[in-house]
């Protein structure tokens, strides 16, 4: 009878081991199971933040304003230069006509490349003023042309140093802040030639 008592203990004692036992591979597959919910908002989360992220769709006001305002004095600064280069009749004029048609022309092709990239529509157009101020200028024949054209590329030129050294310290679009510091020193240079050519105007 002791034996067989023996031998019933041993049995449930084994039983319960394998209960225990079973239990506990139980217990991974559950965990396993509970974590991969948690899992798998992390990789939504991750997803949506790269799609409410798209490049260029947030420009500051001062990034736009800036944009326009350098997108409408190049152009202007070309249309005047090629007036410059044909009508001026001081040489000096003309050749300060020719260097703004260049550079300004380079520095309008660079701000276009960084519009298509961030996806901005610059304007392509003069506004009403600066129409006005080369309509002025092309009916302008002689000295009387070279000493307006000299006149607006100074006064121009120093508005255009202020509106870019702002853009280059308040801008917050990155590849527009760099565009504005990289043509600072070309705007300089323009500067100081055209108060050249001014006082050269007999």
């Amino acid at each position: 009878m002791k034996n067989s008592a023996l031998t019933i203990f041993a049995v449930v004692v084994l039983m319960a081991c394998k209960k225990t036992e079973t239990t506990r591979v139980v217990q991974p597959t559950d965990s396993t199971t509970v974590s991969a919910p948690v899992d798998s908002p992390t990789t939504i989360n991750d997803s949506t933040k790269i799609t409410n992220s798209p490049p260029g769709n947030a420009l500051s006001d001062q990034d736009k304003k800036f944009a326009d305002a350098a997108a409408k004095g190049g152009l202007m600064e070309v249309m005047m230069g090629q007036l410059a280069a044909a009508n001026a009749a001081g040489a000096t004029v003309k050749t300060l006509g020719e260097m703004m048609v260049k550079d300004h022309s380079k520095a309008n092709e660079e701000l276009k490349k960084w519009a298509s990239a961030a996806g901005y529509t610059l304007p392509d157009r003069l506004d009403a003023e600066k129409q006005k101020k080369y309509d002025e200028l092309k009916a302008k024949k002689g000295v009387e042309f070279d000493r307006m054209y000299t006149d607006l590329m100074v006064s121009d030129h120093k508005k255009d140093i202020e509106e870019f050294k702002k853009e280059g310290s308040e801008g917050k679009e990155t590849s527009l802040k760099s565009f504005a510091n990289k043509t600072l020193p070309t705007l300089e240079h323009h500067l100081m030639e055209s108060e050249k050519a001014k006082t050269s105007v007999k």
